[in-house]
């Protein structure tokens, strides 16, 4: 194998990169229904403060032929060429907590020596631990809050979160061979599988992006601005809605997926951790209260950080 290094040029204005941060991955390319991994990763470098750590080499990774960079032609003249991007990013979430993003295009050559420089950059930066999302289509209603399943070492995390744990056979995505090459040293990593409506597979879900940033959240602390999101998900759920009560077949579709999907959890109840012992999401003063004592809880220096 060709040395791994040679997959990325690390730049060179980066500097104080604390050790022991938080490493999200999500790449596009195979699955990622509802737009998810999209929409997440678009989201996080349209709100927060980034700055590339290193950049990966797309003559070296991508089918161009398969999947072709954009351009854009201007009456007589190609004005603007945008070739695809496969970066590792520096970032601070809403309390300028600094973590990595690896994220754009998923490797379509070189996977296994992919998959070792992506593990050279975690032991380069002494990552703390590596949390990663995709998102598949599932027969199930949009009525219903997003489920997931989880994969990886965090017992704690598969427990309180993993609604779905099937024994199968499916596809691999780039990922799913640094979670098993992950697994295999004994580090940790945790992987979403978000589980999105079907029929929603081909849009652009917002919900689908806020499901991922929770559970990204769940499993590193940080803390992302997720106020439009959700709100572009209640306009978009008023939209199907509205659908619904003109398409009679549709309907029935999603109520006998209610029906299904109601009598599965009731044989396999899991309550969200996000909720409290009653099942009820904390109100705002609750999560307020938390947040400081969270904020009061901080070792000085954390987030002490360079860009």
């Amino acid at each position: 194998m060709q040395n791994p290094e040679g997959l990325f040029d690390l730049s060179s204005d980066v500097v104080d990169i604390p050790a022991g941060l938080h490493l999200v991955a999500g790449l596009t390319g195979f699955a990622d229904a509802g737009g998810a991994v999209s929409q997440l990763s678009q989201y996080l470098l349209d709100t927060l403060d980034h700055h590339v750590v290193a950049a990966f080499d797309a003559d070296a990774l991508l089918d161009y032929r398969a999947r072709r960079p954009i351009i854009e032609f201007d009456q007589d003249h190609v004005s603007d060429f945008r070739p695809a991007k496969l970066n590792l990013y520096l970032m601070k979430d809403e309390l300028s907590q600094p973590f990595l993003l690896l994220t754009g295009y998923e490797p379509d050559f070189q996977w296994e020596r992919f998959a070792s420089a992506v593990l050279h950059l975690i032991e380069k930066f002494a990552v703390k631990g590596t949390t990663w999302v995709h998102a598949i289509p599932m027969p199930v209603p949009h009525t219903r809050a997003i489920g997931v399943t989880v994969s990886g070492n965090r017992a704690d995390l598969i427990e309180k979160m993993s609604i779905w744990k099937p024994h199968t056979q499916a596809p691999a995505t780039a990922l799913h061979l640094i979670e098993y090459r992950l697994l295999q040293l004994g580090l940790p990593i945790t992987g979403f599988v978000l589980l999105i409506p079907h029929y929603l597979a081909d849009t652009e879900y917002p919900l689908a992006a806020v499901t991922a940033l929770e559970s990204v959240s769940a499993a590193t602390g940080l803390i992302f601005p997720t106020d439009r999101l959700r709100e572009d998900g209640r306009e978009f759920i008023a939209k199907i809605d509205s659908q619904l009560v003109n398409n009679q077949e549709l309907a029935k579709l999603v109520t006998t997926l209610e029906e299904r999907h109601d009598s599965y959890m009731l044989d396999n109840p899991l309550r969200s951790p996000l909720t409290d012992i009653d099942g009820e999401i904390p109100s705002a003063d609750a999560i307020a209260a938390e947040l400081q004592k969270f904020l009061a809880t901080r070792r000085n220096g954390d987030d002490g950080l360079t860009f």
